[in-house]
Formats: C-alpha cells, sequence, structure tokens
C-alpha cells in the first residue's frame, strides 16, 4: 500500500494564447503553431495579382482596386506581418489594413469596392485605417495584431508598439484586411507570430497612431483619380500628336500633374468678386469623391455611378450659384443634372442615393430635377440663380440662357447635382454672389428680363400633395392657399421668346390652365399634359382642373 502510484494528468491542454509571454519583450519571437496565414485567392480587387504561393499580393495598374483578405481568421494577438516589397512613388496614400468579421470566402467581386477606406470601413464589422507615407518604405516590415479589449496595435520593423484602432468586435472571427493602395505596389505575407501582451506601464506610455484622419481618405482618392485621368489624357494627346515613343514634352508632362483646386484660375466668364464660403456637402454617392476643401467632386469612372453631391447649406433667395462643369481643354461632359431639394443632405445615407436622379422624385420631400446643358465645353462656367419669386435662372459663360425651373422658396432648399463620369467628369464649386432684386443678375441682363423660358432643358418634380407629408409645404388643395390672381405684361410683339410654350419650347402661348391661371402653354401640349395622371401647372405645380384656349385679336 506504500507503493507510489501514478495518476494521468486531467489538466485540459494549454492553448496556444496561454503560452506567450505575460509581460514585457521575450528572447525571441514566438512563431505560430498551425497554418501561416495567405491571402484569400477569389476575394480580392480586380487589380491584385498573386503568386503561386498566394503570400504575395501585387497590385497591377491604377492606384486602387487592391483590396485583400486572408483565407483563415487571425487569432488574437497574432500578428499579421507584411513586408512592403515594392513602393511607387507618385500617388497619395499609402497601404490600409485591419480586419474585418465577413467571412470573405462568402463575398463577391460586387461586394469588394475601389477602396478600404471610406468604402468598407463604413460597413458594419470592417475595421481599417491608413499607414503614414513617411512609414510606407521599401522593405518595411509592418506587424499588427489585435488583443482581447478590442484593440489594435502596430510596430514598424519592430519598434514600439502604436495604438492604431479601438472598438474591434472580437467575439468571433476576425480575418486581415488589407488594401495595396496608393504608393504600395506590393507586399508579402511573413511567418505569423504572437504578440507581448502589454502590461499597464507599457500600456500608458504606447503612443497613438498618427494616421492619417478619415477625411484625409477623400483627399488622397480624389488627388490619384485627378492623377490618373491627367495622365490618360497626356497619353491620349501624345498618340493624337503622332509622336514616336520617348519622353513626353514638358507641357504635355505637367499637365499629368494634379493640381489643387486652388492652384487652378477660374473661368473667365465667371465674376471676380465671388463668395467662397459654399462647399458640398459630405453626404454624397459612393462613385464619386471630393477635394481635400470639398470645393471640387470627381467622378472617374465612365459609366458615371451614382455621383449625386449636395451643397453643404441652402440657398438663399437671390444667390447665385456658379460651377464649373468637366475639365478645361477637355469635350464636353455632356448635360448636367442639376436639382433643387427642402431634404437635408445630412440625413441621407450614401447607399441610399440612386444614379438617376429622377428616382428621387418619389420620396416624400420637395425635389425638383432639371437637366441643364447641353454643355458647349469642358471648363464652361454655369450660374443658378434662385430668385425670390422661386424662378431658378441659367447662365453659361456670363449669358442667360433663361428660366430653368420654378421652385417653392417658403422652405429651406439645397442645390444638388449628378457629377458626370469618365476623363472629362468633374463639378468645381466656384463660389455664390448674393444680388438683390433691383441689381442686374449674375449673366448680364436686368433681373426682371429673364422669365423666358428658351433653355434647352427638361425638369421634373415630385407631385407630393399631402400636407401631412411636410410642414412646410402646403398641398394645391389646401384652404391655406388659395389661387392667386397672376398678373400678365402686355402681349410681346411677333418673334418675342415670351410667347413660346414651356413643354415644348416651339409652339407659340395660346393656353391659360384652370384654376392657377398660368398662361405658359400651347394648346397642343395643354391637352396632353391635362390628360396626364396627376396633372400639374409646370409653373407653381398646382392641380390642372382644364385648359382653356385664348384667342388674340
Amino acid at each position: 500500500n506504500g507503493a507510489l502510484r501514478e495518476f494521468p494528468d486531467s489538466s485540459p491542454p494549454a492553448r496556444l494564447l496561454a503560452t506567450r509571454p505575460c509581460c514585457g519583450p521575450g528572447p525571441e519571437r514566438r512563431q505560430v503553431l498551425g497554418e501561416a496565414p495567405r491571402f484569400h485567392t477569389q476575394a480580392k480587387g480586380k487589380n491584385v495579382r498573386l503568386d503561386g504561393h498566394s503570400r504575395r499580393a501585387t497590385r497591377r495598374n491604377s492606384f486602387c482596386n487592391g483590396v485583400t483578405f486572408t483565407q483563415r481568421p487571425i487569432r488574437l494577438y497574432e500578428q499579421v506581418r507584411l513586408r512592403l516589397v515594392a513602393v511607387r512613388p507618385g500617388w497619395s496614400g499609402a497601404l490600409r489594413f485591419g480586419f474585418t468579421a465577413h467571412d470573405p470566402s462568402l463575398m463577391s467581386a460586387q461586394d469588394i469596392p475601389k477602396y478600404a477606406c471610406p468604402d468598407l470601413v463604413t460597413r458594419p464589422g470592417y475595421w481599417a485605417k491608413a499607414l503614414p507615407e513617411n512609414l510606407a518604405l521599401r522593405d518595411t516590415v509592418l506587424a499588427y495584431w489585435a488583443d482581447r479589449h478590442g484593440r489594435v496595435f502596430y510596430t514598424v520593423n519592430d519598434g514600439e508598439p502604436v495604438l492604431f484602432h479601438c472598438g474591434v468586435a472580437v467575439g468571433g472571427p476576425l480575418w486581415a484586411l488589407i488594401d495595396v493602395y496608393g504608393i504600395t505596389d506590393e507586399v508579402q505575407l511573413l511567418e505569423s507570430a504572437f504578440a507581448d501582451t502589454l502590461t499597464s506601464t507599457r500600456l500608458s506610455q504606447a503612443r497613438f497612431s498618427t494616421c492619417p484622419s478619415p477625411s484625409s481618405h477623400d483627399a488622397a482618392n480624389f488627388d490619384n483619380n485627378e492623377l490618373e485621368n491627367n495622365q490618360v489624357v497626356a497619353k491620349l494627346g501624345h498618340l493624337a500628336l503622332g509622336r514616336a515613343p520617348g519622353p513626353l514634352p514638358a507641357d504635355v508632362a505637367a499637365a499629368a500633374i494634379p493640381c489643387g483646386p486652388r492652384d487652378r484660375p477660374r473661368p473667365a466668364s465667371s465674376p471676380a468678386l465671388l463668395e467662397a464660403d459654399l462647399r458640398f456637402h459630405a453626404t454624397r454617392g459612393p462613385d464619386v469623391s471630393l477635394s481635400a476643401d470639398r470645393k471640387v467632386a470627381c467622378a472617374p469612372r465612365p459609366d458615371g455611378g451614382r455621383t449625386l453631391v449636395f451643397s453643404e447649406r441652402p440657398l438663399r433667395p437671390g444667390e447665385s450659384l456658379f460651377v464649373e462643369v468637366g475639365r478645361p481643354g477637355l469635350a464636353a461632359p455632356g448635360a448636367l443634372a442639376f436639382g433643387i431639394t427642402s431634404c437635408d443632405p445630412g440625413g441621407l445615407r450614401p447607399n441610399e442615393l440612386p444614379a438617376d436622379p429622377d428616382a428621387l422624385l418619389d420620396r416624400k420631400e420637395y425635389w425638383v430635377v432639371a437637366r441643364a446643358g447641353p454643355v458647349p465645353a469642358g471648363g464652361d462656367a454655369l450660374s443658378f440663380t434662385l430668385r425670390p419669386g422661386g424662378d431658378v435662372l441659367l447662365g453659361v459663360n456670363g449669358r442667360p440662357r433663361g428660366r430653368l425651373l420654378c421652385v417653392d422658396t417658403t422652405q429651406a432648399l439645397w442645390a444638388f447635382f449628378a457629377v458626370r463620369g469618365g476623363a472629362a467628369g468633374q463639378l468645381r464649386l466656384l463660389g455664390t454672389l448674393q444680388s438683390s432684386p433691383t441689381t442686374t443678375t449674375p449673366s448680364g441682363s436686368l433681373s426682371g428680363s429673364q422669365d423666358d423660358s428658351d433653355s434647352d432643358m427638361t425638369f421634373s418634380v415630385n407631385q407630393s400633395s399631402s400636407a401631412s407629408e411636410s410642414s412646410l409645404v402646403t398641398a394645391p388643395s389646401s384652404p391655406l392657399s388659395p389661387p392667386v390672381s397672376p398678373v400678365f405684361s402686355p402681349p410681346e410683339p411677333a418673334g418675342s421668346k415670351n410667347g413660346e410654350c414651356t413643354v415644348c419650347f416651339d409652339g407659340e402661348v395660346d393656353t391659360v390652365i384652370y384654376t392657377c391661371g398660368h398662361m405658359c402653354l400651347c394648346h397642343s401640349c395643354g391637352l396632353r399634359l391635362k390628360r396626364q395622371a396627376r396633372a400639374c401647372c409646370p409653373i407653381c405645380r398646382r392641380p390642372i382642373k382644364d385648359v382653356i384656349k385664348i384667342y388674340r385679336p
């Protein structure tokens, strides 16, 4: 009975995370047991090329579409170690990296956007930021990991850890997210290792990341799009001149350098004294980029996509908004979609904005859409003047083009545009000018003489007639808004454009609308308009009960 008996060890096997040192750096790096991480072979941007071992990712062409993921989840405290194999100066911004809670195996090609920042990080379950450009050097070894508190740290060349991100959801698996972006052309995944647990003393000494702020992501995307488009233009010009292959001339090469919106002179046709307080609203379509000062909107995709942009504040009655459409020296970008809305852009979600502005007419807010065009040439200056009476006047290069649309000025109204895509797809805010009713308009004629509708546009409005839809909009049938008899000017002499129909711009105005009394249609357009469902007056949008032909002596 006194013999020594051996009992089997009933304690559970130690987990990998328990084997890392609890404080201070170890004498050597502890390798992670199991399969080393590799890049996912399917879930990647269209410009990413992988080597045969899926350990090296190279971005071909452009500066974007380089989003990649690891093929397996990354453990807590497991370092994702990357070597920056190739760096090419010239672009703006560098590698973006972080984590995602979404399994890349379940992603389709449509789920992977051009940019990790801001396209992915604005979606739930994605966390990523940009590496500062001064750290993105060739052969730099970047390591980053997440701890059990949802904090993300990174080191450069095994230096001191930097607190990079907080709030990562660590309750489920996490895959590494790596965007080979900007000046970073090629990265290689190295063997993983466990990071040391930071003591409270070391954690208090860990500095916060100096990574660019999220607003700078838009600036980098915009600058890169500008550079890429200018390079395409320079190459096309080089081919058109029939030059032999070789270095570009100095004047063509200079055109390939992106210039900020402040460096480009204003069009000669725009007024010299413009207020520069108006910018584009931060809410915009996902396929358009804004400059750092939000004065320039760029849409590089040839098909345009969802490119709606809004003014940061409402327009004031009597205020003129000046914009430059397209790029000087390039072909005209086509008709420009312009609109007015009572909806505050701050309450909209970017993923809800459509590609076609006419789809907004079904919303309950007040929306009016017009197409101002065609634009004569890229770089032309357009002006949109909101008169106190509700008329919106269009001017092109300082010349009046007539009334674009008529809106309700009893409520706050924001302006919005749909930017055309392609190399010429750019819209620049030049500024605003406030004028009084007795002064001349920016287009060069008296403010009271532009009621003619000889412009080449069409417009649409949403016909919300329910008073419950908005406290600021009075329904046409509401007793609070009785019809007001309009005051007509004497008949214009023959040949005057004031007598043209506001629908077809061809027939002579000879029909009055009942009950509002507006006289703005030819008889054939009036009959066609009356037969439409929920027909309304194109001037005041009151329901049309009848159209009456007028016979002049």
